[in-house]
């Protein structure tokens, strides 16, 4: 797991956001377009969040004015998973999917789903 993904602030993942639909680099131009319409950003506040990530290592200035994701956006999400887990169920993923259960957050074709997933899993052993 990248542990960069931990250092990403919650505006900052606004531009991660525009970065990963991308998929591939992307000109200032374009990131400034999105986040403009997307939050009501000023370019200034756009220019300093992407500098910020970019000192982080968190995104590279492939060329003048363009830029691009280091850290994916499946490694983010598997910190962020790994870290929510962490804090409000003592690390129990059980505890997790217990309380989506308990909480209706979770329908039949959900359950069917990651009983598939939990079957899959334990033919690979």
């Amino acid at each position: 797991m990248n542990e960069l993904a931990g250092k990403i602030q919650d505006s900052e993942l606004e531009v991660m956001r525009v970065l990963w639909e991308a998929g591939d680099a992307l000109p200032l131009i374009d990131i400034r377009r999105v986040l403009s319409a997307r939050c009501g950003w000023e370019d200034s506040t756009i220019k300093t969040l992407l500098y910020r990530l970019q000192a982080k290592g968190i995104v590279a200035l492939e060329r003048r004015g363009v830029y691009s994701a280091v850290v994916t956006e499946e490694e983010y999400n598997q910190w962020s998973t790994k870290t929510f887990v962490n804090k409000i169920f003592a690390g129990s993923a059980k505890k997790l999917v217990a309380s989506l259960l308990s909480g209706g957050q979770l329908d039949e074709k959900d359950i069917a789903e990651l009983s598939a997933m939990f079957n899959a899993g334990d033919e690979h052993e």
